[in-house]
C-alpha cells in the first residue's frame, strides 16, 4: 500500500489567500434557502391550481392574478392551465440551474465533494470546470428564457407589444451570448490540447 504524498506546506500569505475560497461556503447555503422558497412557491401555486380545478373561486382569482391573465374567468380554461404550468416548469428549471451552481460551483471553486462512485453523482459533475459551467448556465438562462418568451406569447392579447418585442430581444442576446461562450471555450480546448500535444511530443523528442 503506497501512502500519498505529504501536502506541501504554504507561506502564510498564499494559506490565506486560497482559505478564503471558504468565504462562498455562505453563498451557496444562501442559494440553498433561495431554492427552499422557490420549493414552497411551487407547491402553493400547485395547491391552487388543484383548488381551482375542483371550483375554488378564490384559488382561480389567485392564479389568474399570478399568471397576468387580465381576462374575467369564472371556470379554470386551458390558456390559464398552460400559463400556470410554464410557471410551474419555470420555478423546476430556476431550480435546476441553482443545483448546478450550487453544486458546481463548490466543486469547483470551493472545496471536492468526495463523490466519485456515489449512485446519486451527477454525469456533468465528473468533468466540471469553470468553462463547462458557464455553458452550462448560459443553456439553463436560455432555457429559462424560453419559457418566459412562450409564456408572453400565450398571454400576448394581455402584453404589451413593446414588451414582447423587447424579451424576443434579450432572448436572442441570451442566445448569442450562449453561443459565443460555447464557441470560446471550444477554442481554448482546442489551444490547450494542442498545446498538450505539442508538450508530449517534445518530451518524446527528448527521449
Amino acid at each position: 500500500m503506497t501512502t500519498p504524498p505529504p501536502r506541501p506546506s504554504l507561506r502564510p500569505i498564499p494559506q490565506l489567500m486560497f482559505a478564503s475560497r471558504w468565504l462562498q461556503l455562505p453563498l451557496y447555503v444562501g442559494l440553498i434557502l433561495a431554492q427552499a422558497v422557490y420549493v414552497y412557491q411551487f407547491w402553493v401555486e400547485l395547491v391552487h391550481l388543484i383548488e381551482a380545478a375542483f371550483g375554488h373561486q378564490e384559488a382561480l382569482d389567485e392564479l389568474v392574478k399570478n399568471v397576468g391573465y387580465a381576462r374575467p374567468v369564472d371556470t379554470l380554461n386551458e390558456t390559464v392551465v398552460m400559463l400556470v404550468v410554464l410557471g410551474l416548469i419555470d420555478v423546476v428549471m430556476i431550480s435546476n440551474l441553482l443545483v448546478m451552481v450550487i453544486v458546481g460551483g463548490y466543486e469547483t471553486f470551493v472545496s471536492r465533494m468526495g463523490l466519485d462512485g456515489h449512485p446519486d453523482q451527477p454525469e456533468w459533475l465528473s468533468h466540471v470546470n469553470a468553462s463547462v459551467l458557464k455553458v452550462k448556465l448560459a443553456t439553463a438562462i436560455i432555457g429559462i428564457s424560453s419559457i418566459h418568451l412562450l409564456k408572453t406569447f400565450i398571454n400576448a392579447a394581455n402584453t404589451d407589444p413593446q414588451a414582447m418585442m423587447w424579451q424576443t430581444l434579450i432572448h436572442l442576446t441570451f442566445l448569442l451570448s450562449a453561443l459565443a461562450i460555447a464557441y470560446v471555450d471550444r477554442l481554448l480546448s482546442g489551444t490547450a490540447a494542442m498545446a498538450q500535444d505539442a508538450h508530449g511530443a517534445g518530451g518524446a523528442d527528448r527521449h
